[in-house]
């Protein structure tokens, strides 16, 4: 089973590598936004107690997003492929979780393919989709801040994920389709 995670910054290009990896790999695609959303939706337990948290501004705990995750995994895992994780895990202590849980399930992580792109390539991405997108919101400024987050917040899993040997990086500078013939190789070895 192929249980991967497609890292990057904002703008770096894992929506479109994600579909491109789903597409050919056969890849169940776990979103925590996503989960999020529709486990609100129906109104789990988890859901529900997401929900409040969400309602009173806070961020949901580790320990929620964790549990969703493990019901989707749970739901699928004999007839999925594998799975690629999209946007998650964003700590040390949700990477942390996410190794105990796959572990306790008698999965494990083939490895981690993180997107390099420059700051600056990164920004113009990101203020070009905005404007394809009327999205009034990601304005440059926003646009650095969530770098800024990510820089300190998320980046630090890389090294992480390099002292376990499972980091692969990948030039994500140029073409879409030459990306991901580099990731397919990746994965190919996987």
């Amino acid at each position: 089973m192929l249980n991967i995670i497609l890292f990057g910054p904002p703008g770096a290009g894992k929506g479109t590598q994600s579909e491109k990896i789903i597409a050919e790999f056969n890849l169940y695609h776990i979103s925590t936004g996503n989960i999020l959303r529709e486990e609100v939706k129906q109104q789990t337990p988890l859901g529900l107690a997401a929900k409040a948290i969400m309602d009173a501004g806070k961020l949901v705990s580790d320990d929620i997003i964790l549990g969703m995750v493990e019901n989707v995994i749970q739901k699928n895992k004999d007839t999925a492929k594998g799975f690629i994780f999209d946007g998650f895990p964003r700590t040390i202590p949700q990477a942390d979780g996410l190794m105990q849980l796959l572990q306790k399930m008698g999965l494990s992580l083939s490895g981690v393919i993180s997107l390099t792109v420059d700051e600056p390539e990164l920004i113009q991405r990101l203020l070009k989709r905005a404007q394809d997108s009327g999205r009034s919101d990601d304005t440059e400024e926003v646009i650095k801040k969530r770098q800024e987050v990510y820089r300190n917040e998320t980046a630090p899993l890389l090294t992480y994920y390099e002292n376990k040997k499972l980091l692969h990086s990948v030039n994500g500078m140029g073409a879409i389709d030459e990306i991901y013939t580099s990731i397919r190789q990746i994965l190919k070895k996987l």
